[in-house]
């Protein structure tokens, strides 16, 4: 615990740049790009099996769908400058191993698990900026920092994926890629002299009492008006971005190469989402949050629209899979902003946790529509089926605004 002049100094000292925070989330970022795409490929390449490449890929994933069982870990013990630094080093010590491991079908039994143990550091990690960004980020700067931080997030897959597999390609002593890679995790650690690490008020030296208090945060975030909606936003088919996962599919549609659906997909299109995370999170602090949600999960559903009527051509599949793209991080830093003004402080990291757990649902099964619409109807379906679902989210989270809203009234008067 800290004393009360400790706490003093944490209030005094201003509060950390947005672009800290785009640092500090790059490892989580970088190990799922390192994974996803320069294993993918080097795998691929020596002749390993899709379905095996596929069945690595998902286990360094499964962590992230339970890391909400862990969260309070982060928010209950160590302070969250602690718990950013070991697990940045475990995230790190991860990666260098893979060197040990020759690239071949043998090799996926135990690098499977060294991926989960990494994915499984890298999510606290990932729990612990969040919570560091809740604390020290005024109400006023939420946006941008929801915006850098999900920047940071597709920056970091950029950096893991396309750096890695390029410095595997060109460099020729075998173990440097994996070590460059691993240092750039370890620099981000310097982020921390520049943002203050906070008083919990949930911890305390007694186990049942912090538990006591966890619950209780947790509980009064989600029953606040604010934590209520977004919640309620969790479930809802807006703004996913699901489309984009079946891009690859409808490509022939647009008669696009394969060249081109590696560039939208990839290194293009991630570097188009990320300034419109950074644009997305600039507008969030200028408006109403909620309502930014809506403009920007209608203009992803119109976006949809427009590319289903679009000509069958490849530069029509260029231009709208971009402009979704952008749509996409407008969507991401809006989520991520109304999450932490709808948090607090407290137990952040568990709480942000929680709904960013949540909110993989609609992504899920909007896939799964999407898919359906193809089968069923062609990509002309699938699109229409995003954009339908889309206007329906709207609809549905304004009405339940507007229930809130004159429930809040009725209640005051």
């Amino acid at each position: 615990m800290q004393n009360k002049e400790e706490a003093a100094a944490i209030h005094l000292k201003p509060p950390a740049h947005p672009v800290v925070f785009l640092f500090l989330v790059l490892p989580f970022g970088i190990l799922g790009g390192y994974v996803t795409v320069a294993f993918g490929y080097l795998y691929s390449k020596a002749g390993v099996p899709v379905d095996a490449i596929a069945a690595l890929i998902a286990a360094a994933l499964l962590p992230h769908i339970f890391k909400f069982l862990w969260a309070p870990l982060v928010d209950t013990t160590l302070s969250l400058k602690k718990w950013y630094v070991l697990s940045c080093i475990v995230t790190a010590a991860g990666i260098v191993s893979t060197i040990f491991f020759p690239v071949s079908k043998s090799s996926l039994p135990p690098l499977t698990i060294i991926m989960i143990l990494a994915n499984v550091a890298v999510s606290f990690l990932g729990i612990a900026t969040n919570g560091l960004a809740a604390h020290d980020t005024p109400e006023e700067m939420k946006g941008r920092v929801g915006g850098y931080s999900q920047a940071g997030n597709l920056g970091g897959a950029g950096i893991g994926g396309g750096a890695g597999l390029w410095l595997a390609q060109h460099l020729t002593i075998f173990w440097m890629p994996a070590a460059i890679i691993a240092l750039s995790c370890l620099a981000c650690c310097l982020g921390l002299f520049f943002i203050k690490d906070p008083v919990n008020a949930v911890r305390s030296e007694k186990v049942l009492e912090t538990t006591r208090n966890l619950l209780a945060d947790l509980w009064g975030t989600i029953k606040s008006r604010l934590g209520f909606l977004a919640l309620l936003l969790c479930f809802l088919p807006l703004g996913t971005g699901a489309a984009s996962n079946l891009w690859a599919v409808i490509a022939n549609d647009w008669n696009a190469s394969a060249d081109t659906v590696a560039l939208v997909t990839g290194i293009m299109g991630g570097i188009i989402t990320s300034v419109g995370c950074l644009a997305g999170g600039w507008i969030c602090d200028r408006m109403n949050r909620q309502s930014a949600y809506l403009i920007f999960g209608l203009v992803q559903a119109l976006c949809a629209v427009g590319m289903a009527y679009s000509p069958r051509t490849e530069t029509m599949y260029i231009v709208w899979t971009s402009v979704y793209a952008f749509t996409l991080g407008f969507a991401y830093a809006a989520f991520s902003a109304f999450v932490f003004e709808a948090i607090g402080k407290g137990a952040a990291g568990t709480k942000f946790t929680i709904y960013a757990c949540l909110s993989n649902i609609p992504i899920y099964y909007m896939t799964i529509i999407d898919g359906l619409g193809h089968t069923r109807y062609g990509a002309f379906g699938m699109l229409m089926a995003e954009a339908v679902c889309g206007f329906a989210g709207v609809a549905l989270f304004t009405s339940l605004l507007l229930f809130v809203k004159r429930a809040k009234y009725s209640r005051a008067n």
